[in-house]
């Protein structure tokens, strides 16, 4: 049973490394700017589990997902979904591209949208392998000591509550409680 929990845990973990992108970095959400935010999610690696914020004034802004038809055409007619807040939080859960754009006549067509590319892990590797001969180097192989439950629930854990509940669970478990 033990086993299985920290299994389950250590496949969790991976969304505890989230990272959270502030959209258009201080700027935000806006068409004050000319802000490219293109070239700002071409600077970014977007992963599963993170989290992208859109600060704005609701007043003058929204965001909307869209497909991709949408996206291109600046298409308000039928969005998958649209948030009003003025400080909005989406969790990618899902690889691929992940379409957004202002709703407020004009703003789209004036730059203010922007496409979130979640790569699939192998799109992330060296598109090649390195050029010149390689050569194998014989390592002498070393005994590396087993953590002790002290050291192997002192991880480093990324903000928020989810890593709290994992840290929890990882000291529940190794107390042998399970």
């Amino acid at each position: 049973m033990a086993q299985a929990y920290l299994i389950l845990m250590a496949s969790l973990l991976q969304f505890s490394h989230a990272s959270v992108y502030k959209v258009g970095d201080s700027a935000g959400w806006t068409t004050i700017g000319n802000i490219d935010y293109k070239q700002w999610a071409a600077t970014k690696t977007f992963k599963l589990g993170d989290i992208i914020i859109f600060e704005y004034n609701a007043q003058f802004h929204n965001v909307m997902r869209v497909t991709h038809s949408m996206y291109k055409a600046c298409n308000t007619s039928a969005p998958l979904a649209t948030y009003t807040t003025g400080n909005d939080s989406i969790n990618i859960t899902t690889k691929g591209h992940h379409f957004f754009f202002c709703g407020v006549p004009g703003h789209c067509q004036a730059g203010q949208k922007v496409d979130i590319n979640v790569l699939r892990m192998s799109e992330t590797a060296p598109a090649s392998a390195p050029s010149g001969p390689t050569t194998a180097i014989s390592v002498p192989s070393a005994s590396v000591p087993s953590p002790s439950a002290s050291t192997a629930i002192s991880l480093k854990a990324s903000k928020g509550s989810f890593s709290k509940l994992c840290l929890a669970m990882a000291a529940f478990v190794s107390s042998g409680f399970l």
